[in-house]
């Protein structure tokens, strides 16, 4: 039987999309690593690659510069990050008119965590868009962009239940999102479900699951516990005695993400996100594991076969 599982195909590659998630980088050397990323990642050909924006546009000459050279420097699509976190609209509208004066086309829209961090209450700016979904609207008001939004398998934090959650998908989407893409989340069927409740409700875009890697066992736990996402005991027993032992943690980490992913894609996923976290390795193997190969690598081949 395992010959007709759908994952091992040899044309699978050809029917999976992949995008990356990046993080502007803080310092030099930080910055070096992120263009190794980068460099790395390129030739796999994502659909689009995502630059993250920190809240009231705390990053944002960061993320400017980042995008830029993404669009002058690569053959990658940027997508840039749009937050309304401690910003007047006034604001907000400048910065998208400045990324789409840059060439950028794709944003990634979200109401963005609370400018105190992730956990505390947050308060929208009294001249500025209240939710994503304003902010979806405003993008949509400004140009003939795609636009990407957050999905929670798990449910907002900060929603008091699922169909609250559900409803300002829904907003998001009659204002013009192209997509969705999930929060991590490590339990598939918490995302089967999810999907299954958005489509009961009318929503039809594509809801892109978001995978993370698990390079830090420790900072992964203590940030799910943060936002909401559930660290099943199984995940915590597969890291268990790695703290120090990071070659078998990698190992051990892409095998994880591996499994998920193939997983989904028997279950008919065809698109996922990869939240990279500036580093390349673990993301670059589990694309292999799903078909996708990096076309150098496939030239270098096809020569020596020659």
């Amino acid at each position: 039987m395992n010959q007709f599982r759908f994952s091992r195909r040899p044309d699978i590659g050809d029917k999976v999309r992949v995008s990356f998630e990046f993080f502007p980088p803080k310092t030099d050397e930080m910055e070096a690593r992120l263009w190794d990323t980068v460099t790395r990642l390129e030739p796999l050909k994502p659909k689009f690659v995502s630059v993250t924006y920190g809240a009231g546009g705390s990053t944002r000459e960061r993320t400017a510069r980042t995008v830029g050279r993404i669009l002058n420097e690569t053959s990658l699509t940027p997508a840039a990050h749009m937050t309304c976190v401690d910003a007047a609209r006034d604001q907000v509208d400048m910065v998208i008119r400045e990324f789409a004066d840059m060439g950028v086309k794709r944003f990634v829209a979200l109401r963005g965590d609370p400018a105190a961090g992730v956990g505390t209450s947050y308060r929208p700016h009294p001249d500025g868009y209240a939710n994503g979904a304003e902010l979806v609207g405003a993008l949509k008001s400004a140009g003939d962009f795609d636009i990407s939004v957050s999905a929670y398998p798990e449910k907002h934090p900060e929603s008091p239940d699922f169909a609250t959650d559900i409803d300002m998908l829904k907003r998001k989407v009659d204002n013009g999102a192209t997509r969705a893409i999930t929060q991590f989340f490590f339990d598939n069927d918490l995302y089967e479900r999810y999907v299954e409740r958005a489509r009961r409700a009318g929503i039809y875009i594509p809801i892109v699951p978001g995978i993370l890697p698990v390079h830090n066992f420790t900072q992964v736990a203590n940030f799910s516990s943060r936002c909401g996402a559930l660290v099943p005991a199984w995940l915590a027993e597969r890291f268990e005695g790695l703290e120090n032992d990071p070659q078998t943690h990698a190992l051990v980490a892409s095998a994880v993400a591996a499994e998920q992913v193939l997983d989904l894609v028997e279950r008919g996923v065809g698109d996922f996100h990869f939240y990279t976290m500036n580093r390349a390795d673990l993301v670059f193997a589990v694309c292999h594991m799903i078909g996708i190969r990096s076309h150098e690598v496939e030239a270098a081949a096809g020569s020596a076969a020659a």
